[in-house]
């Protein structure tokens, strides 16, 4: 088993893994606006579409939406803590009878067949965490497609802003007073982070061309007992374009969910976001500047691929 899958193992199996990403949507208003376009890409190409297979599916935000649309879905994750977290969810929502959960590493889809499901998806950069398998995965993915796939991947140039911004998620804080413990470590610890900071240029010009965030020290930390952020590949558009269409992929499309938000400062954001008219016009604009493929690879983490079997 390579380290990406062991890494992987003990970061999402943190016990409080379900309940935190099930609330992402309540905290921090980037992923308020990627799971927005995300979801709309899914609801525009539903035809046709009755079997899904969601790849890293967390705590059920795509799988439980698509089985409210009448798909039966196969909700595959490598965390107990994040399947039983959509369980209780699926059964919430009258759902649970239309999900079948499996746990399991995408590294290894060896139990599905050719074009098994008319749909595979896989959002939220799983894919990214596989390295150095990333291309294989991607390529075991199309492989179980029959009509369509759709994936999210971590950015390069999405991610490079952030080695010069150690502050970068408290943009995004929905409310200061929450209870998310890293909400509360994030603003607690800002003058430290930004008096702390500085600017390595070799680290920036690192990922750049290569692409990888993560390394020996995670490895080192796993080996200690740890349970480190996953190591991860990061994708320049015309990559992952690139190794879409080697596996057959047609008709793909790039996006970058995010790449408006992440130019505006959060008293902004939380007036737009607590004003529901506001918050609606906002979500329905920046699906469009954020479908734009120019601005694909700036999402604020992920680049979205939209593609036919």
């Amino acid at each position: 088993m390579d380290y990406s899958q062991k890494i992987s193992e003990r970061q999402w199996n943190l016990p409080d893994k379900g309940e935190l990403e099930s609330r992402r949507e309540a905290t921090y208003i980037d992923d308020i606006v990627q799971k927005n376009h995300i979801q709309r890409k899914l609801l525009e190409r539903l035809d046709g579409i009755r079997t899904v297979f969601d790849g890293g599916a967390g705590s059920g935000r795509f799988s439980i939406l698509l089985a409210k649309q009448g798909c039966q879905v196969t909700h595959f994750d490598i965390s107990q803590p994040m399947i039983e977290k959509a369980q209780h969810l699926a059964a919430k929502e009258g759902v649970l009878d239309r999900i079948t959960f499996v746990k399991g590493a995408i590294e290894d889809l060896s139990a599905y067949h050719d074009r098994q499901f008319d749909l595979v998806i896989s959002f939220d950069a799983p894919i990214s965490y596989t390295y150095p398998n990333q291309n294989k995965v991607i390529g075991e993915l199309v492989r179980i497609a029959g009509k369509r796939i759709m994936i999210s991947v971590s950015s390069r140039l999405g991610s490079l802003p952030y080695l010069a911004n150690p502050i970068q998620k408290n943009q995004f804080i929905l409310d200061e007073n929450c209870d998310d413990p890293f909400v509360q470590w994030c603003i607690t610890n800002q003058e430290q982070m930004i008096s702390g900071f500085t600017f390595n240029k070799q680290n920036a010009e690192k990922l750049l061309p290569d692409g990888l965030m993560g390394g020996e020290e995670e490895i080192a930390q796993y080996e200690q007992g740890g349970a480190p952020w996953c190591i991860t590949y990061t994708f320049m558009p015309d990559e992952l374009e690139r190794i879409l269409s080697g596996y057959g992929v047609r008709n793909i499309q790039l996006s970058g969910p995010g790449a408006y938000v992440r130019t505006i400062p959060r008293e902004i954001l939380t007036k737009i976001m607590n004003d529901p008219k506001q918050k609606q016009d906002f979500l329905d604009f920046c699906y469009r500047y954020d479908s734009n493929l120019y601005v694909c690879g700036m999402g604020k983490d992920n680049l979205l691929a939209v593609g036919e079997i």
